[in-house]
């Protein structure tokens, strides 16, 4: 694939891609940059995070229909990224998408997306906090879902 060519020969180091099960179709990509006068620069010096990590899924058609692109580490708050890891970026949308995209350019424009939403790392005593407390909340959201509509018994569990 050209792309994974481009992006091995940039010269800034920018992001770097690692296969994903030697698949050419899921790419894990370490984003080593952002506006270094960035609130979110700031968070990851100091908490020595170096990278943001994030997961490209790419369709058959690719580039013809946009990657699925998510962020796996480190938990971000605002920034467009959304709990879980979504990215909103109307780039990433089939209506948005254009197949003159490169990678590298969809990695710049999440760089800066990230700075103009204000994206931060939570605060360490917060983060923990926030680790266990969706988990529970969910399970109990689920649990209510299932009695309320009858579902337990019926196999869907």
């Amino acid at each position: 694939m050209k792309e994974l060519r481009d992006i091995a020969r940039l010269s800034d180091r920018f992001i770097s891609v690692e296969l994903v099960d030697e698949s050419l179709f899921d790419w894990n990509v370490k984003l080593h940059q952002v506006d270094k006068d960035s609130v979110l620069w700031q968070d990851m010096k100091e908490t020595n995070t170096e990278f943001i990590l994030l997961n490209l899924t790419f369709p058959d058609n690719f580039p013809f229909s946009p990657p699925f692109m998510r962020v796996l580490s480190p938990r971000l708050e605002n920034g467009y990224v959304l709990d879980g890891g979504a990215i909103c970026m109307e780039l990433l949308t089939p209506r948005g998408w254009s197949s003159a995209y490169t990678v590298e350019a969809v990695m710049r424009q999440f760089a800066a997306s990230l700075v103009k939403g204000q994206g931060q790392l939570p605060a360490a005593e917060s983060a923990r906090r926030l680790c266990f407390r969706p988990d529970r909340h969910l399970v109990q959201g689920e649990n209510s879902a299932l009695e309320k509509f009858d579902w337990r018994g019926r196999g869907v569990v």
